[in-house]
Parts: structure tokens; sequence; C-alpha cells
């Protein structure tokens, strides 16, 4: 368990395209940017005591690279949103499976009401808990679980 010296660190990965939050479908993914949803989120993490790392990347490699990362840097929760890797990726799950820490899956849209083939998470097979439909609210209900779990751990 962290102490005050080392505390709780949290990795939130942004997956493809969500680098064009608030421009791109903003009637399905909201106004907010990305850049304000990181902000959001480290004032929130801040103000809990947690080390936050926000990353996005639109490369399933890169996104890949900081799962495995998190396996030894102290990491003890990730937080990610794999966008549309979500349906296509079982790297992906392979990395998660290999990380040892909690896993919670977060989609800005309710998944399960788009299309048939949006339904599908690979991810969804290891993480922990999965928020979808929130829009950026996901996030921080992520955030808040890591906390409490971690807490209670």
């Amino acid at each position: 368990m962290p102490s005050a010296a080392q505390p709780l660190k949290v990795l939130v990965l942004h997956g493809p395209n969500l680098n064009l939050l608030g421009t791109r479908q903003p009637e399905i993914y909201g106004s907010e940017t990305l850049s304000d949803v990181n902000r959001a989120l480290e004032r929130r993490a801040e103000a809990a005591g947690v080390a936050l790392v926000c990353r996005q990347s639109n490369h399933e490699g890169e996104l890949i690279d900081a799962i495995q990362a998190a396996r030894t840097d102290g990491t003890a929760a990730i937080i990610i949103n794999p966008a549309a890797y979500t349906h296509t990726s079982v790297a992906i799950l392979d990395a998660l499976n290999a990380f040892d820490g909690r896993v919670i899956e977060v989609h800005l849209s309710n998944v399960h009401q788009r299309e048939a083939f949006r339904q599908h998470s690979y991810v969804s097979l290891r993480a922990d808990g999965v928020i979808a439909g929130l829009g950026s609210q996901g996030y921080h209900a992520a955030l808040e679980a890591v906390v409490a779990q971690h807490g209670s751990a």
C-alpha cells in the first residue's frame, strides 16, 4: 500500500482518436477536449493524493508499451479508454493480462446503444470494472473507484 512518501500511482490511457475530443462527433463524445478531461482528472487526483499519469496514443504499440511499463514502475491501477481498439485488440488484452494491478475500462458513449461491433470488448475480459455512457464523468468515477478499492485492499 502506498505511503505518504509513495502515493497511489494511476495510469490513464486514452486510445485512438481521443485526441480529437471536443471536435469529433460532439453529439456522441461531448464538447470537452482531451486536455479538459485530463486537467479535471489531475485536479481530482491531486486532491486525493494520487500520482496520475495521462497518456494518449493513436498507435496500439505505444499503448501496449505503456501498459508493459506499468508492470514495473509502481503503477497500482490503469484506467483505460481503448477506443476503437476495444473491439479489435487482443494485443492490448494480452498486455493487460500481464499487469497485476486494477484495470478499469471507460467509454464516453454507451457502446451498448451503438453499432453491434462496438458491443464486444476484448478489454472487458480483463477489466475489474467497466464504465460506459457517462461522458468524461466516467473517468472520474473510475478514479474514485480505484482510490476507494485501494484503500480497502
